[in-house]
Parts: C-alpha cells; structure tokens; sequence
C-alpha cells in the first residue's frame, strides 16, 4: 500500500484529474492526452506518470472520484422510496442522469474501464467497490450486508455497468436503461 499524500501531492493530483475530467467533458476519452492533461495540470509529464501510469489509470480514476461525488450527493440527500429495491433503483437511475448530463466524459470512463487489464486491477476494484457502497448506501440497512444482498449487489453492479454501455453505445434508450435498473434492484427483495 502507498504512503499516504502530503498536502502538495493531495492537491497536484486534485488538478490532474480535474483537468482529466474537463479534457474528457470536452472531446471524451480520445481528447485525453497525457501531456495536455500534464500542461492543464501544471505538473511535468514525468510527474503524471508517477501518479498514473496510463490514460486507463488516469480515466478509473476519475470514474472512482465521480462514483464518490455521488456517494456524498447520496448521503446527503438519501432516496425517498420505503422499500430498498426501490431505492436502489432510485439512486442508480439518478446515478445515471449525472452521467448522461456528461456524455462524453462518461463515454471516457467506461471506455477506460473496459481497457483496463491487470495493471489496474487495484484500481477497477476500487471502482467497484465504490458502486456497490453506492447501492448499498441507497439500501440503508444497519450492519453488514447479508451473502445473498451481497450477490445482489454484485449482480445490480453489473446491471448497471452494462446498462451504460447499451445507452452509451445507442443500443438502448433511457427508458430501458431505467427499466434495466428497476428490474435487477428487485433482485434485493428475492428471499
């Protein structure tokens, strides 16, 4: 595991992924450049590479701190729905609304997603552990979750990764996309 980051490392890294965020906002996952996002960011390319080895690492990453940007819009304003498949469902569509609103970027993150091999493995996991702290922050349950939420969630995870790149790739509308969710959140109510 890496040291944690000094203040100034904290800092460099926030401009280097807000840079990222904004290149790929813009033009998606091709308009990443290492070296613009280096000038944007004001580091040296040398020291980009220390942070993130490829555009992939760099892309995860952004993913991870747009899943966590959502986490705090979650906790701070929870879903209304009673029930946890509902929820769920609610959260993950609203998830996706924020990713619709940008494209682009979100094209640029799942594309790296799906580049990824296991160099960055850490990374993806943490990404995914992200999503399913999101889903299971939108279920509001106390105390650990039970095996068989735990497979729902993978299983809710996987609907929604999925869902995206459909609707990304226009093989489905947003209608479906929002059905899709609906259908595999009620995977939580399955005994």
């Amino acid at each position: 595991m890496a040291p944690p980051l000094t203040a100034r490392q904290a800092e460099r890294r926030r401009r280097i992924l807000r840079t990222a965020t904004t290149l790929a906002a813009r033009g998606g996952y091709d308009a990443v450049q290492m070296r613009e996002v280096a000038e944007g960011a004001q580091v040296a390319l040398g020291t980009l590479y220390r942070y993130f080895p490829s555009k992939v690492h760099l892309l995860v990453a952004v993913m991870l701190e747009q899943l966590r940007g959502l986490q705090e819009q979650v906790r701070r304003h929870p879903p209304t729905e009673r029930e946890p498949a509902p929820r769920v469902a609610e959260t993950l569509t609203r998830a996706f609304h924020a990713l619709q609103r940008e494209p682009l970027l979100a094209e640029a993150m799942v594309r790296a997603l799906s580049f990824a091999d296991r160099s960055v493995g850490a990374e993806v996991d943490q990404v995914s552990a992200a999503t399913g702290q999101l889903i299971l922050d939108a279920i509001g349950q106390s105390g650990p979750p039970t095996e068989s939420q735990r497979a729902a969630v993978r299983v809710i995870e996987h609907t929604w990764h999925a869902a995206l790149v459909a609707w990304l790739s226009g093989r489905a509308s947003i209608a479906e996309v929002r059905a899709d969710l609906h259908t595999a959140a009620r995977l939580l109510d399955l005994p």
